[in-house]
């Protein structure tokens, strides 16, 4: 196999079957992987959740994972968002021509990884070869469906007044790290992404109380855009408690430096619960005894004043407006 992505190996030829068989089927195998040009698979009875995403993370690599895992990650996240166990997964690549094929390997090595720790089956995919200079290197789409857990029924329009919201660890660490990995500020700091695939931690809040109103996960824009979607959705207001939204040390420093706000940097690694206060510390204890949610707290509640908006309460007693960013903060996080 050549040494770098030629437009020979999207074209359909032998480039083609040699890049097909030698990275993406070494690494995604499993027995619903198929050569013909649809997956034919088998779901369980009653409803399920489907969702496509797109990434285009710049740098493609980053401390704590890279696009393959991004990608995984991401999908199958929104599809748990649902209370849905996900089940398979299709992805579609368009590399530059001129890609190293060591890299793109490292890529697939990664999806097929996180997919196994996910418990998700790679079914299907697409390879397109752009021109060099027609794509920024390597972009990926994948596409999920899963199973929604029997009386489960989640959405950002069910918050209600007097629902506690808890986060499942510190926030804003994959924005930074993709901060940081640009290199553009010569900032030095020790931190990495959150990026993981999370069903597991859901499926054991399940496991407790199927009594949840809203699952989202925290990506693009962070944790208070999702907050703000979610007042709108739901027609309430939101009051945060602001000493008790955790934050690493290493992100606290680097947004007082740049003057970020944590709770609009992305996140890939966290979620965000509404739940009625008798489920709180059922919910809590759950997500603390899972990977990736150890730090889970209750940052605030919903309420019926202030309306669409986020009040953040400080430590001297203040009330404050979270005002919402205009523009682009971070671009190209996902």
């Amino acid at each position: 196999m050549e040494n770098v992505i030629t437009l020979a190996h999207g074209s359909g030829s032998i480039q083609t079957n040699e890049l097909i068989n030698g990275i993406f089927k070494s690494n995604f195998d499993n027995p619903d992987l198929t050569a013909d040009d649809a997956a034919v698979l088998s779901l369980d009875e009653g409803k399920i959740a489907m969702s496509t995403d797109g990434f285009i993370v710049s740098p493609y690599e980053f401390p704590g994972g890279n696009i393959g895992k991004l990608a995984i990650c991401g999908t199958v996240n929104d599809i748990a968002c649902m209370g849905a166990k996900p089940k398979y997964l299709t992805c579609s690549y368009i590399i530059e021509e001129g890609f190293p094929i060591e890299e793109l390997e490292k890529i697939a090595k990664s999806m097929g990884d996180t997919a196994r720790k996910a418990g998700v089956q790679i079914v299907a995919g697409d390879t397109k070869v752009a021109g060099k200079g027609q794509v920024d290197k390597i972009f990926i789409t994948t596409t999920g469906v899963g199973n929604i857990v029997e009386g489960v029924n989640t959405s950002g329009a069910f918050a209600k007044p007097g629902d506690k919201i808890i986060v499942t660890g510190d926030i804003g660490r994959h924005g930074c790290t993709i901060l940081l990995a640009r290199n553009e500020f010569n900032i030095d700091a020790d931190i990495t992404s959150d990026c993981a695939p999370l069903w597991s931690n859901i499926e054991a809040v399940l496991n407790e109380t199927k009594d949840i109103h809203v699952i989202r996960d925290a990506t693009r824009g962070g944790v208070g855009t999702v907050l703000y979607e979610i007042a709108h959705q739901s027609n309430v207001g939101i009051s945060l408690e602001s000493e008790k939204i955790p934050v690493d040390p290493g992100v606290r420093g680097v947004c007082s430096m740049l003057g970020l706000e944590p709770l609009y940097l992305a996140c890939e690694g966290r979620l965000v619960f509404f739940v009625p206060a008798s489920e709180a510390d059922k919910v809590l204890n759950a997500l603390k005894a899972c990977e990736n949610s150890e730090k889970a707290a209750i940052i605030g509640e919903v309420t019926e004043d202030n309306v669409g908006k986020v009040i953040l309460n400080t430590a001297v007693g203040a009330k404050t407006l979270l005002s919402r960013p205009s523009g682009e903060l971070l671009p190209r996080i996902c």
